[in-house]
């Protein structure tokens, strides 16, 4: 009798009791050794670089869990410059990057034609890189204006798929209807759309867990994010317990054979929590890391968890050392743009 992990791997339906046990553990050994050689099989042995550009720390929403929310008055406040930007993407091309990925909270400043007008100064300074953004819920007609400027992937994870749970993590005035319509239009309009979770986020349950990978089915999108909840002193949230590296890297692996296509990234967060993190979800079926392009005296202020990792092999000055550690996981560093094939 073949093992669920096998099952999944073959595309075979399983039970959602099944399915649990998977996350739980059982099969653990195969799960991740399946994974390895299912990204393997479709991607190489090849990691993909993305050079990270955080804009601004300053958020009109007030998310429970992240460290820029708006209340937060302790939150160390910047917002970039186009100028600043270019010199970030500049620098990033100089080093070999083939794709920028511009985050920040939902900063009104950033209205949006200037990020258009920003997306399209990108495309001058490198025209054959891909640019991706990641600047949260706007309406389809920002999309679509993003997109016609140049853009070609949005990232924006939606969190938890539950109703119940969503409320519990972010205030009344966001709703997880309106963050599932943005992410359906941006997958219209033709973006290599990007979304995903936390794990170990608190009140989650397993439940929720499995609600996540059904309306990622749902959704089927190029790019799927995941990375263990880090708390953040200054929330509501701050002294509840961080997730599971363990965990995430088991979902990572579940997650590479359900999409076997799309682009996952090995996040910060792991990283954060163990210092093999990053390996860990890279041996899991991870095939993406973001090195932080943004200006060295911003870094520390875009803190959307405690401890949060900007600096060695997080940093784009680190390159070389990324590249080892990459090496010693047993794969090799491409700075090509790497597009899903999920697409």
């Amino acid at each position: 009798m073949k093992s669920l992990a096998e099952r999944l791997c073959r595309g075979d339906n399983i039970s959602d009791v099944e399915l649990i046990s998977l996350i739980n553990g059982k099969d653990e050994e195969e799960l991740i050794h399946l994974s390895d050689k299912v990204r393997r099989s479709y991607y190489g042995d090849k990691v993909f670089i993305r050079g990270l550009i955080e804009i601004s720390s300053y958020c009109k929403n007030d998310c429970l869990y992240c460290g820029i929310r708006a209340s937060n008055k302790e939150a160390s406040r910047y917002r970039l410059t186009a100028e600043e930007i270019i010199a970030c993407v500049k620098k990033g091309a100089e080093l070999g990057f083939s794709t920028f990925v511009l985050q920040g909270g939902e900063d009104p400043y950033f209205t949006d034609l200037r990020i258009c007008k920003i997306v399209e100064k990108i495309k001058e300074a490198a025209p054959d890189a891909a640019v991706t953004l990641s600047l949260g819920e706007k309406s389809r007609n920002a999309y679509k204006m993003y997109f016609d400027a140049g853009a070609c992937r949005y990232l924006l994870r939606h969190e938890t798929a539950d109703l119940e749970h969503y409320r519990k993590l972010h205030p009344d005035s966001m709703s997880l209807e309106n963050r599932k319509r943005c992410l359906f239009d941006l997958k219209e309009i033709g973006y290599q759309v990007g979304s995903g979770f936390m794990v170990g986020s608190p009140y989650q349950t397993i439940e929720n867990l499995l609600e996540d990978i059904k309306f990622l089915k749902e959704l089927d999108p190029a790019m799927i994010g995941i990375g263990p909840f880090v708390p953040h002193k200054d929330t509501p949230f701050g002294e509840f317990s961080q997730g599971s590296v363990e965990l995430t890297v088991r979902m990572i692996a579940i997650l590479r054979l359900i999409f076997p296509k799309a682009l996952i990234p090995a996040t910060t967060a792991l990283g954060t929590l163990s210092p093999d993190g990053r390996e860990k979800g890279l041996m899991a079926g991870a095939n993406v890391v973001m090195p932080n392009l943004s200006p060295v005296m911003v870094r520390k202020k875009y803190n959307l968890y405690d401890n949060k990792l900007a600096t060695g092999a997080e940093s784009a000055e680190g390159l070389r050392l990324l590249e080892d550690k990459i090496r010693n996981a047993g794969y090799v560093m491409s700075m090509e743009r790497g597009d899903s094939l999920a697409v």
